[in-house]
């Protein structure tokens, strides 16, 4: 196209497409009301049929742990240690994915802005 000639359409100009800024801002608020809705959610995992059950929140902080008084034996605490890392864990990995879900829903699977959006 020669210089001068054609027509630029803006962002915001009648006709143009949307603004992409406010579309980004959008984004961005959904995502951090996601984010902070994600702390009132809370998991529960167990771990040996039960005798050990962990409380996490969804920004993966704990909120308790229950040992079943049956399953500690002083003779034994390899066993226990073992079922606390095991519920601890998943407690762990379910609010990751858990986020994964809901911010997925916002983003539409839009993981490849990098650091656009945070």
């Amino acid at each position: 196209m020669a210089k001068g000639k054609g027509r630029r359409i803006r962002a915001g100009q009648p006709g143009g497409r949307p603004d992409m800024r406010q579309q980004i801002m959008k984004l961005q608020e959904q995502m951090v009301q996601t984010q902070d809705a994600l702390g009132d959610e809370k998991v529960t995992v167990t771990a040996g049929g039960g005798v050990v059950e962990v409380v996490m929140t969804g920004h993966q902080h704990m909120e308790s742990i229950t040992i079943d008084p049956d399953v500690v034996d002083p003779e034994d605490v390899e066993m226990l240690q073992d079922l606390v890392t095991a519920a601890v864990n998943e407690a762990i990995e379910q609010p990751q994915a858990l986020a994964a879900e809901r911010l997925g829903s916002v983003t539409g699977g839009l993981g490849g802005l990098g650091g656009l959006l945070g």
